[in-house]
């Protein structure tokens, strides 16, 4: 049985495509981490400093080891583009 995690992201006023490609930019090395199934990065059309990440992952161990693969700097980036802090839970079928 696989699990999903949704993330929410809310960008400061005019950076929610910077966020939308920071967050892409992830894939690489999510995409290449055991556990993986897939991946989306949505942003809202009425809304575009609102934006969600699902992935589809085996496990929650596989999710949070490859979480950690991401560097300190890209999170960091990320986090100073954002309003609020992110929002993540994990879901089950």
């Amino acid at each position: 049985m696989s699990i999903t995690r949704i993330n929410e992201f809310q960008a400061k006023e005019g950076q929610g495509d910077k966020v939308r490609e920071l967050l892409n930019s992830y894939a690489p090395v999510l995409r290449s981490s055991d556990g993986f199934h897939s991946r989306q990065v949505l942003q809202n059309i009425s809304n575009p400093t609102r934006i969600v990440v699902i992935e589809v992952w085996d496990t929650i161990h596989a999710h949070q080891t490859a979480a950690k693969k991401i560097t300190v700097n890209a999170f960091e980036r990320t986090m100073m583009l954002l309003a609020s802090p992110p929002k993540g839970e994990y879901y089950r079928a």
